[in-house]
């Protein structure tokens, strides 16, 4: 057995007043108002706020909405502290020569103490304590310290010269100026918090706060940067090959080939997948029409695959659901007949024998892709297209003996199609039928039974939010927790509530899990969490909105500090760690495509970054 370690043995140097978690907030604002706004009670409440940035070096953080704190703060609580406002405290990184604020401000902020001691006055409030966390990355030799926000005046002028001494050491800090739009109302001499600025990955985004409405004509329109001369080049040798793997039928382009490498052995590489067809046929819509985009190939290919789910799916003896969709199809001519046909694989001629689980996910997500970037609701409206969503919807929320509102998956049914013991609830397979149930639900009409489907939607939203949430999540605190539990625990109130043996925590996570970050695990059933990083599934989970404002600030900072191991010289680790020697023997059954580093197993796919980049 191997040696397990404490992951409270990491905080030797940290005084022991009891680590709060930093409080991050990203920008929330709803896709619809007919969403549900209570899809995650479990969210950190918290007020959102809108980072304005002006060119005269100055920046106001206004409240959009205050919600209610879940906890109640503590009765000793003056009424100043109830009504002050939490900040941001931004993390130094690295900014180049463009910083949000004017040389002079820095100057100011550097050589006034006055400023200087009111950023040591920002109040942190979570579960009802005030604290303050240093989360500044410090050199090697300055340890990183807990203060309590409580500091006497000694305490203050002390933090003052410690403050002083380390400016010394570490290079000018970019500042930022905040301040609270209710205090503007108020009184003209607001409180202003001099702020060390954080970079983007540790403000994440997601779908639910893009408007597409004002983004597409930036992103489409020639003058835009993205298709400027310098790269003009390059994107256009990447649209030259997108558009030689463009597979046509009866005339009309369909889709686009999985590769086009014509030294490789074809297999099935010359067909048309599903879900590999998705980032081209995005690039396909967010591309300038004078420039070749092609949103017919979107919808063509929309129609042709739920023509196909129409098929009847017989492998062997057995009939598949009537709602799956293919995981690939291509297209062949009949000599015979003298004309082209298509030839559909529903798993049945897959390397496991698997069908796809995520085919039907991804083709929703798409169709309401193609509704908000060309405006044509018709598509979705079409009865055909009302009738394939409620077939692949019907299939996932039918009624059985699952006590989780998780989707029980076996091995290979995803991008992940062979074995790599991922069966059980992956964590990607539950991103993509959270964010195919949302997407969904902005298109299905309430007419016939589409009202009461939608109202089973919008309970196994709430559930499966919460659950993903609660149970997948780790950080650094909640891996304390899981080393620490109980087992053998028969009650409704057992906290841990798989029986997972603290003793099956790889020794791999203690190392790999940082302080400041934290992901969702790739898998939780009785008795088993699965710890290895999903790039995927967690990314998704970020775009979805499935993910707190706060776990999804989390996962990205978890990205930017092991940026060596998930990233690396060429991107994208689609699993971390790799499965190697005995366990890869046991798990993947010899898979020689899948040794360590390669291919599923901890791999890199280029192919795959969109789905980071849109987070950042």
């Amino acid at each position: 057995m191997s040696t397990l370690r404490a992951p409270c043995d990491l905080l030797e140097d940290v005084k022991e007043a009891e680590a709060v978690p930093a409080l991050y907030f990203t920008l929330s604002v709803g896709d619809s108002e007919k969403e549900l706004g209570d899809s995650s009670e479990k969210e950190v409440k918290s007020a959102d706020f809108f980072i304005v940035l002006k060119h005269e070096g100055e920046c106001t953080v206004t409240p959009i909405e205050e919600q209610p704190s879940e906890t109640t703060t503590e009765k000793g609580a003056d009424d100043a502290s109830e009504k002050s406002f939490d900040f941001i405290m931004f993390e130094k990184s690295k900014i180049t020569e463009k910083s949000l604020c004017s040389q002079n401000e820095e100057e100011e902020a550097l050589e006034s103490p006055e400023e200087a001691s009111q950023t040591e006055n920002v109040k942190w409030t979570d579960n009802g304590k005030t604290s303050l966390e240093s989360n500044q990355r410090e050199s090697p030799k300055i340890s990183t310290e807990i203060f309590q926000d409580t500091v006497g005046k000694e305490e203050s002028s002390k933090l003052e010269e410690e403050n002083e001494s380390t400016d010394k050491l570490d290079k000018p800090m970019k500042t930022l100026r905040v301040q609270s739009k209710e205090n503007i109302s108020k009184s003209n001499n607001a409180n202003v918090a001099q702020m060390s600025l954080k970079p983007s990955p540790s403000v994440g985004s997601s779908l639910e706060n893009l408007e597409l409405d004002s983004l597409l004509p930036a992103v489409r329109s020639v003058d835009s940067p993205l298709w400027s001369t310098e790269n003009g080049a390059m994107l256009e040798e990447a649209w030259e090959g997108l558009q030689k793997s463009y597979v046509y039928y009866k005339g009309k382009p369909v889709g686009t080939l999985a590769a086009m490498d014509p030294i490789a052995e074809a297999l099935n590489y010359n067909q048309v997948f599903i879900r590999d067809f998705v980032p081209s046929g995005l690039a396909c819509l967010m591309r300038p029409a004078n420039a070749g985009g092609d949103p017919e190939i979107v919808k063509n290919f929309l129609l042709k695959t739920l023509h196909l789910q129409g098929w009847e799916k017989r492998i062997d003896n057995f009939t598949l659901g009537e709602g799956v969709m293919p995981a690939s199809f291509k297209v062949l001519y009949d000599s015979h007949r003298q004309k082209e046909t298509l030839v559909a694989d529903f798993g049945g001629s897959a390397i496991g024998r698997v069908a796809p689980v995520d085919s039907g996910f991804w083709w929703i997500i798409l169709l309401r892709s193609y509704t908000k970037c060309t405006h044509d609701y018709t598509l979705s409206e079409l009865p055909e297209v009302q009738r394939g969503m409620k077939l692949i919807l019907n299939l996932c929320l039918s009624d059985g003996f699952d006590t989780f509102p998780t989707l029980l998956c076996a091995d290979g049914c995803s991008m992940i199609d062979r074995r790599m013991g991922i069966y059980g609830y992956p964590i990607e397979i539950q991103a993509l039928f959270y964010f195919a149930l949302r997407s969904s639900r902005q298109m299905l009409k309430p007419e016939r039974d589409g009202k009461e489907l939608i109202e089973r939607i919008d309970k196994r939203i709430r559930a499966l939010s919460f659950h993903i949430q609660k149970y997948y999540w780790l950080d650094f605190t909640q891996l304390n927790n899981i080393y620490r539990y109980k087992t053998e625990e028969y009650s409704h109130t057992a906290v841990n509530k798989f029986n997972v043996i603290p003793e099956s925590i790889p020794d791999w996570v203690f190392d790999f899990m940082p302080l400041r970050g934290g992901y969702l695990i790739g898998n939780v059933s009785p008795a088993r969490m699965d710890f290895r990083w999903f790039l995927v599934g967690n990314c998704i989970a970020i775009l979805s909105s499935l993910a707190t404002p706060a776990q999804a600030t989390a996962i990205m900072d978890l990205i930017e500090e092991r940026w060596e191991d998930l990233i690396g010289e060429m991107p994208l680790k689609i699993v971390y760690p790799a499965l190697e020697g005995h366990e890869w023997r046991t798990v993947t059954g010899f898979d020689p495509k899948n040794t360590r580093w390669s291919y599923h197993n901890g791999g890199s796919w280029p192919g795959i970054c969109h789905v980071l980049i849109v987070p950042y």
